[in-house]
C-alpha cells in the first residue's frame, strides 16, 4: 500500500509542477496569505514558486541566522528555500528535497530566475535522504510530513542530518480526532494531505523516539477551508489549468470550483470516475477543521 501511496503523491505533485505556468496566481497568492505569508515575501519569490500547497510559513518561525544550512523537505516549487536563502545570506545555503522529478526542474527554472546562488534542489526520498549526516543547521518542510509513508523513519532521518543542537521548525497538519472511514480509506484524500496526517500527540511521541527534545506542536489557529480560495483547487492540491491541459493537476477545470478538501487520481484510471465528482460526494459532508488542523512544529536535536 505505501508504494501505491507514493505513487498517487508523485502522480500528483507532478502533474502539478507541470501545470504550474497556468496555475491561478491570484487564488495560490491568497491561500499563502492565509497561512502566514506577507506581501513583501510573496512580491520577493519568482512566479512560479508559490503552488498554494502551504500550510503554514515555516521559514517565519526558523529565526533562521546568516551562514547557517537550511534543509527544506517535500520543496515544491521553491517558495520556502528561496526566502530561506535570502535569510541564511551568501555565505549561507538552503536546500531543497524533494522526490517529485517535475517538482525538481520546475523549483530549479525557478532559480534560474532569480539568479540566487546560494539554493539548490536535490530529489531524493524524505525517508531516505541524500544528505550527509550532521550536516544541518535547521530542517523547514510545510504540509509534507504528513505524505510520508513512515514517519517513524522520516523523523529518524531528519534527526540523523541535523547537526548536533540543530533545530526543526515544520508547518504541517495534524488530526484532532479519527477520521470517518471513507476518509480515512482514501487514496484521494491521502494525497491532499488528510488521511495520512497524525495527530499532534503522535507528532510528540514519534520525534521524541527519533531523539529529539524540546518538541512542540502548536495549532496554528488557521481555517483549513482557506484553501477553497484557489480556483478549482482542492485541499492540499495545487489549482487546476484556467483551460483543459493534459498535464495540469486534476484535468481540466470544472465548471463550478471543486467543494472538495483533496484533489488527485485516487485510482481513477482503474475506476475511470471523474476525480472531482467523486470528491465531493466524498467530502462534502465534513469541514475540514472539524478532524484537522494546521500546526507547527519544534524540535531540538541535542547538541
Amino acid at each position: 500500500m505505501s508504494e501505491q501511496l507514493k505513487s498517487a503523491v508523485k502522480d500528483l505533485y507532478g502533474a502539478t509542477a507541470r501545470g504550474a505556468d497556468v496555475a491561478d496566481a491570484e487564488g495560490t497568492a491568497r491561500v499563502a496569505a492565509a497561512f502566514g505569508y506577507s506581501e513583501e515575501e510573496l512580491a520577493a519569490i519568482p512566479e512560479g514558486s508559490n503552488l498554494g500547497l502551504s500550510c503554514g510559513n515555516p521559514t517565519a518561525l526558523a529565526n533562521l541566522r546568516e551562514g547557517e544550512v537550511v534543509l527544506d523537505l517535500g520543496s515544491g516549487g521553491g517558495i520556502d528555500v528561496f526566502l530561506a536563502a535570502k535569510a541564511v545570506g551568501a555565505t549561507g545555503k538552503a536546500i531543497g528535497l524533494d522526490m517529485t522529478e517535475d517538482m525538481i526542474n520546475l523549483a530549479r527554472k525557478n532559480a534560474e530566475k532569480t539568479g540566487i546562488t546560494n539554493a539548490e534542489f536535490v530529489l531524493g526520498d524524505i525517508e531516505d535522504m541524500p544528505i550527509d549526516a550532521g550536516s544541518v543547521d535547521c530542517i523547514i518542510s510545510n504540509c509534507v510530513i504528513n505524505l510520508t509513508t513512515s514517519k517513524e523513519t522520516a523523523f529518524k532521518e531528519m534527526f540523523r542530518v541535523l547537526k548536533p543542537g540543530g533545530r526543526v521548525a515544520i508547518s504541517d497538519i495534524a488530526l484532532k480526532k479519527e477520521l470517518p472511514d471513507e476518509l480515512k480509506e482514501s487514496v484521494d484524500a491521502y494525497v491532499g494531505c488528510i488521511a495520512g496526517a497524525i495527530t499532534s500527540d503522535e507528532f510528540l511521541a514519534g520525534m521524541n523516539a527519533a531523539g529529539f527534545n524540546d518538541i512542540k506542536v502548536v495549532d496554528a489557529q488557521v481555517d483549513l477551508n482557506a484553501y477553497g480560495e484557489v480556483d478549482g483547487q482542492s485541499a492540499c492540491c495545487s489549482p487546476v489549468a484556467a483551460e483543459p491541459v493534459a498535464s495540469s493537476c486534476c484535468g481540466p477545470k470544472d465548471p463550478e470550483p471543486a467543494a472538495s478538501s483533496c484533489c488527485g487520481p485516487s485510482e481513477p484510471a482503474a475506476k475511470g470516475t471523474d476525480v472531482h465528482d467523486s470528491l465531493r460526494e466524498t467530502m462534502k459532508s465534513y469541514d475540514l477543521n472539524d478532524y484537522a488542523a494546521s500546526v507547527k512544529v519544534y524540535a531540538v536535536k541535542p547538541a
